[in-house]
């Protein structure tokens, strides 16, 4: 099964976690630095297109600010940032020279990918490097970003840049081998491959204790309901093995691999699916469910039965059924006072091209 998912693999996104990058001390570690790189060097080699993205920054500032564990305000772990990210990207530079591979620093915020004129700017940009032989390396702009850091954790980062691409793969390393069903118990054992993500899945994922870290096997679930909808295979695997990117393109078992969801989301699609903070919630009643869902239809006025928050038309919105989950996201053509006030008769509210099912 894995050698026949990685067989068309030409262009893969690689995530790098902060627990892969640093030492017992929490410091930068060089000799893992120079492992990870030169594995990446490899896969450009033979011929690959590769794109990194990268933790790192707030811990390798932390260090140089005499901090001993992440900071708790959020301009204190900008001011890391700041410092850190420099310093990183020196010690890719000077490790990438070896290999001579060009490589390139892209800082992105959320507000860079939601706004369409702007994603297709970065994603043109990212192209553009590929398509000249360089390596794009990516990182959340958490010097000047105005939301909180953990809403840029690099999982999710790492899933919407190989959604915004899209990427044939995405690879997570991690200190973990992989999603571990059973953790802490005799019985744990880790999970070759997932086929869907459901409740059980989604139970299995844990925070983080690591004083450098934002996230943990959670957010990786979240990244991997992204790629995973969008067409895009996902492996989570260990990031200190000298060979663990080898094996995982030779379709050796590494790690988890999660499988995708048949056939590639559209790029329009993605972006409205992925890329945005909801402004409110449309809550429906089953027949628009089954409508929506299942028949590919738009959704109408008639079935919709309360709606939660403020939004304008041509906001993204949530669209959950009558058991409160999330099922449906879409470009509204009402805002919320029309459609609360009744006005909108049985007009299209989400045309079925604005829409995707998750």
């Amino acid at each position: 099964m894995r050698s026949a998912v990685f067989q068309s693999v030409r262009r893969l996104v690689v995530k790098l976690g902060t627990g892969v990058l640093t030492d017992s001390r929490k410091r930068p570690d060089l000799v893992q630095f120079a492992q990870l790189v030169s594995q990446v060097a490899a896969l450009r080699a033979s011929g690959l297109e590769v794109v990194l993205v990268t933790s790192g920054a707030v811990g390798a500032g932390m260090g140089v600010l005499g901090y001993e564990s992440r900071p708790g305000s959020l301009a204190e772990r900008q001011a890391c940032a700041a410092v850190g990210q420099s310093r990183l990207m020196a010690t890719y530079d000077s490790l990438f020279r070896h290999f001579d591979q060009p490589i390139a620093q892209v800082l992105l915020t959320h507000e860079d990918l939601a706004d369409h004129e702007r994603h297709l700017n970065a994603r043109n940009t990212l192209l553009t490097l590929l398509k000249r032989g360089v390596l794009p390396i990516i990182n959340e702009n958490d010097a000047v970003s105005v939301t909180e850091l953990k809403f840029g954790d690099n999982d999710r980062l790492s899933a919407l840049v190989a959604s915004l691409l899209p990427a044939d793969l995405l690879v997570i390393l991690t200190t973990a081998d992989g999603l571990i069903e059973g953790f802490g118990t005799p019985q744990a054992r880790l999970l070759d491959v997932v086929e869907r993500i459901d409740e059980r899945i989604e139970g299995m994922a844990g925070g983080t204790t690591s004083v450098t870290a934002t996230g943990g096997m959670s957010t990786k679930i979240t990244a991997a309901k992204i790629v995973v909808r969008s067409g895009i295979p996902l492996v989570i695997a260990p990031g200190r093995r000298h060979d663990g990117l080898a094996r995982i393109l030779a379709g050796e078992k590494e790690g988890t691999l999660f499988l995708p969801v048949h056939g590639k989301l559209p790029s329009r699609k993605r972006w409205i699916a992925f890329y945005h903070h909801a402004r409110g919630t449309i809550h429906v009643d089953e027949g628009a469910v089954q409508a929506l869902a299942a028949q590919g239809r738009s959704l109408l006025a008639p079935g919709i039965t309360r709606c939660e928050g403020e939004f304008d038309a041509e906001d993204v919105v949530r669209i959950c059924g009558p058991d409160g989950r999330e099922f449906a996201r879409g470009l509204v053509r009402f805002d919320s006072a029309a459609l609360l006030g009744r006005s909108t008769g049985r007009a299209e509210v989400v045309h079925r091209d604005d829409l995707v099912v998750l």
